[in-house]
């Protein structure tokens, strides 16, 4: 069994015009829903041992708030998965080497969310609580949790098991 973790960066900051898209930072916000998560996937033991990110400022500090990751996992930072349609993600994924037992994305929405929906299939959907949750948005900082039967050069629309959803607004932390 494989794990996918699809991480949806956090909140990022629309302060400075003159940034492009690429370029924009987190805002306090997703500072502290990253520090959130971060949290979270410790006390869950998620221990990713690769990471795909893209290149984009917002992912990249979205993955350093979440240090120290154990292991400590290769990080595989990539222009390609900036704001990459699902089909792609789909791709980079199936180049995981087989080995590799669990492996976390940081990403943009559509493309992420469209990924989630995909390998969760319609069976999931069907199943209602986070399969639902997700089902109807993925915001910035969420993070879904896969298990995977399949290998990875084989995974697909529905291959995957949704073992949780978890959105920073539920975390005690971000309720302030």
């Amino acid at each position: 069994m494989r794990q996918l973790l699809l991480l949806r960066h956090a909140k990022s900051s629309w302060d400075d015009p003159r940034l492009s898209d690429h370029a924009r930072p987190l805002n306090a916000r997703g500072r502290r829903a990253a520090s959130a998560m971060a949290r979270v996937m410790r006390e869950l033991d998620l221990t990713p041992e690769i990471v795909l990110v893209s290149s984009a400022r917002r992912t990249l500090q979205t993955l350093e708030a979440l240090a120290p990751l154990e292991g400590p996992p290769m990080v595989v930072p990539t222009d390609d998965l900036y704001l990459a349609p699902w089909t792609r993600l789909l791709e980079e994924l199936r180049r995981v080497r087989e080995t590799a037992r669990s492996v976390l994305v940081i990403a943009h929405n559509p493309g992420l969310h469209e990924l989630a929906l995909a390998l969760a299939g319609t069976a999931s959907m069907a199943a209602g609580g986070d399969a639902l949750r997700l089902a109807e948005e993925y915001p910035t900082g969420a993070l879904a949790e896969f298990a995977l039967a399949a290998p990875w050069s084989r995974i697909g629309p529905g291959s995957g098991r949704l073992i949780r959803f978890v959105v920073p607004r539920d975390l005690p932390e971000m309720a302030t």
